[in-house]
């Protein structure tokens, strides 16, 4: 079989897999959302907490909610980091230095998980499993939180009340993240990933010396790694190192756990707005957009130029012969189009354009489908603005799902467009500019300019990848890639929530001769070009700086 055929039937297979859950997962999560019920687990969590579930928030309380409960998160794993060395279970780690430490928090909290250290040299039992696994959870269920709240905001009228933060976030974690994580982990079991808490041991002999290896709860923190699309690995080779991804199959399984959520997010959405339509408008969007990526990033990587591309039969460097360049362009599309990160390839190894391409995807707002809750509020707020576009054209207010997006909600809509861009772009200008930054950049000229530019990127947009060959575990990249998460996470959740609230406070409006018809494929292609477009203007300098200067060169 050749290799592009390869690539191709795994596609197939994969949106065959995310079709077939597409309809259970969607209605469940409504279900859950919707339902005035407590489970006794849950009840027992709302006791601990001192929370009343029943309690309905205005959007103030609820951002209250989400702020307090990240920032003690954030408090929580930097202290669990900073006294590691006197934990059990460290492994005769030492504690993390206070820079790095700042840095994880902020990246696992913020559903980032951009890690500037060695998993497998540097976070013992402890940390892994009681800090950075919980967050792998709790981070998920806070992006979904928020997405449900602006779907709410939608779908009530003529009150500011958008459900109970504690109540979403519990539930979340409770009926949705566990029991599918529990599910992933065995899978990932039975294909041979690692679930032990071994302590460090010797494996085999290389070039006259031995390997350490130590082993943990791998598989049961790869599957929420995956699902929350959180994306930090256990080892420092994340989904490329053999116990955390053993197969081409495990492989495949991972990619469909980082795109299942976010994909049947959109029929929630459409049973909770009260019209699938609508919700198969947004998928259509988020498919077209996810599939026209993975074609191009497979284009660019099995095309062939010189005789070493055409020997190895496309572009290999970095890449796993496990998976090949199919398996490869799959999974690096799917992790950068939503905010995993996890890598089960050398990014950097990527040709010019193909880096270019998993840089656009981030740049995109990980909306295509995007994180788990932050990728439909993401192309949510896209909708926002492309019926904008739609009434200025035609001269009329514009509506969207029967609310007018007048001044406020395009205010707030344009904030949470601003915020990102402008972090990626401060901070990349910032580190080129200083005497010290560069220093870090492994590869001169328009490669090590993409190296700074994706590490930024990455950590504002809540991805957490890396290109690779930048050396970040610096003072200053700790701490402004640190900065650039929690900015990058909590800031536009505060004009998501606004905006919620304003929608929610709204008289409905009947549709008219006038209204546009947001189910329709037309809009559907006006919202693909307004993404595509709204990037294009904001990121074409510095791609243009980076990787398209490479990939032309």
């Amino acid at each position: 079989m050749s290799p592009v055929l390869a690539g191709a039937l795994q596609l197939l297979a994969l949106v065959a897999a995310l079709a077939l859950a597409y309809r259970p997962l969607g209605d469940h999560m409504a279900r859950v959302y919707s339902s005035p019920r407590h489970l006794r687990v849950e009840r027992w969590i709302y006791k601990g907490i001192g929370a009343n579930p029943d309690t309905e928030m205005r959007w103030t309380a609820y951002l209250r909610g989400v702020l307090a409960f990240s920032a003690v998160s954030v408090l929580f794993l930097y202290l669990l980091q900073r006294l590691q060395g006197s934990l059990p279970g460290s492994l005769g780690f030492r504690s993390i230095d206070p820079d790095q430490a700042f840095n994880t928090a902020a990246s696992f909290v913020a559903n980032t998980n951009w890690q500037s250290y060695y998993g497998e040299q540097a976070m013992g039992h402890v940390v892994q499993t009681g800090g950075l696994a919980v967050q792998n959870f709790v981070s998920a269920a806070v992006g979904i939180a928020v997405a449900v709240a602006l779907v709410r905001g939608f779908a009530r009228s003529r009150t500011g009340e958008l459900g109970n933060f504690w109540a979403d976030l519990v539930r979340g974690v409770v009926r949705i993240l566990l029991p599918i994580s529990v599910i992933g982990a065995l899978v990932l079991v039975a294909c041979g990933a690692i679930q032990n808490f071994a302590g460090i041991h010797e494996v085999g002999q290389f070039m006259g010396g031995s390997q350490q290896w130590n082993g943990g709860a791998v598989a049961s923190q790869e599957a929420i790694k995956e699902l929350g699309t959180n994306g930090g690995g256990y080892f420092n080779a994340n989904s490329a190192h053999p116990f955390e991804n053993p197969n081409g199959f495990s492989n495949l399984f991972e990619v469909f756990l980082i795109l299942v959520i976010p994909f049947a997010l959109t029929r929630t959405f459409g049973r909770m707005v009260g019209s699938l339509r609508q919700g198969y408008a947004i998928l259509a969007t988020m498919g077209t957009i996810w599939i026209a990526f993975v074609g191009l990033m497979m284009w660019t990587e099995f095309a062939h130029h010189g005789p070493a591309f055409q020997l190895a039969g496309g572009a290999m460097e970095g890449k796993e012969t496990r998976f090949g360049i199919g398996g490869t362009s799959i999974f690096a599309v799917s992790t950068t189009l939503t905010s995993t990160g996890a890598v089960d390839g050398f990014h950097s190894s990527l040709t010019g354009l193909g880096g270019g391409i998993t840089m656009l995807g981030m740049q995109l707002g990980e909306i295509a489908p995007g994180g788990v809750g932050s990728g439909l509020y993401g192309m949510l707020i896209m909708a926002i603005i492309a019926v904008f576009i739609a009434g200025l054209m035609v001269g009329r207010t514009p509506e969207y799902l029967g609310k007018k997006i007048g001044t406020r909600e395009i205010k707030l809509a344009a904030c949470y467009i601003l915020v990102t861009p402008a972090l990626v772009l401060v901070f990349t200008a910032l580190a080129m500019a200083l005497p010290t930054p560069p220093n870090s950049m492994l590869n001169p000229g328009a490669h090590g300019f993409s190296e700074i530019l994706y590490a930024y990127t990455s950590g504002a947009n809540n991805n957490g990848s890396a290109f690779g060959g930048l050396n970040a575990d610096t003072q200053w990249f700790n701490t402004t890639i640190g900065l650039a998460m929690l900015l990058g996470r909590f800031l536009p959740m505060v004009f998501v929530l606004a905006l919620a609230g304003s929608l929610a406070g709204q008289q409905p409006v009947p549709a008219s001769a006038g209204t546009l018809h947001t189910a329709k494929p037309l809009f559907t292609g006006l919202l693909v070009g307004t993404v595509l477009i709204i990037t294009g203007l904001t990121y074409f300098p510095a791609l243009a700086l980076g990787p398209l200067a490479e990939g032309l060169a």
